[in-house]
């Protein structure tokens, strides 16, 4: 298992050699992998980790939230509405918040439960239908609705760019609206182009075969 340690230490160091200002947190994507997999990772200390399943997330990682307050858990695939409240329980980080009906689910949970979750909202970058999101010209108002009239505490922006080997246009596109909008936090790149996306001020990386292996 030190192989999952020293592919996380290599994008660590490839990532001090890129000299950003900003702190980059490298969410290890560990969804399909065993708890037992992902473990040497737990005890060398790493706490973000990234899950696209609610109910994996939640028989994976419930027992060990109890005993490691300091992990943090980011649900970073498609949230179903039907399964929202029970993402909020178990999750710490949202990363793809893209509709009116989610909002107002999640926001009557935290007032329920007394708990806050931070948010990123997704944006369909590339209008493609297969991809949720909001599109980039109704960002603005759906930003205001969450924030201010929900009063959920949306960090930054999550895109995941069209498939065209043109990550880098779409990552500066994206940067550009996070600025406009005063957002600190900016959730993008994955395995294949974190490095491009932390060129473009990306906080939050989404990492999973780099560290973990290939997915059976």
């Amino acid at each position: 298992m030190s192989n999952i340690i020293d592919s996380f230490n290599k994008i660590k160091s490839n990532i001090t050699k890129l000299k950003v200002k900003k702190d980059v947190n490298i969410v290890a994507v560990s969804k399909t992998f065993s708890l037992q997999h992902i473990k040497p990772l737990i005890d060398v200390g790493h706490i973000h980790f990234g899950e696209n399943k609610v109910q994996e997330a939640i028989a994976k990682w419930t027992e060990q939230k109890k005993s490691n307050r300091e992990i943090k858990l980011h649900m970073v695939g498609k949230l179903q509405s039907n399964k929202a409240k029970d993402a909020a329980r178990i999750f710490d980080y949202i990363h793809s918040l893209g509709s009116q009906k989610l909002a107002d689910i999640l926001s009557n949970f935290e007032k329920d439960n007394n708990k806050s979750l931070k948010y990123f909202i997704q944006v369909n970058i590339g209008n493609e239908a297969q991809k949720s999101g909001i599109p980039a010209n109704e960002l603005e108002p759906f930003f205001y609705y969450c924030a201010k009239e929900k009063n959920l505490d949306i960090i930054g922006l999550m895109v995941i760019p069209p498939n065209d080997q043109n990550s880098k246009k779409y990552f500066k596109i994206i940067n550009e609206l996070n600025a406009s909008m005063g957002l600190k936090e900016l959730s993008m790149g994955m395995s294949a182009d974190y490095e491009e996306a932390i060129s473009h001020n990306a906080t939050f990386v989404r990492i999973g075969s780099l560290i973990f292996g290939n997915r059976s």
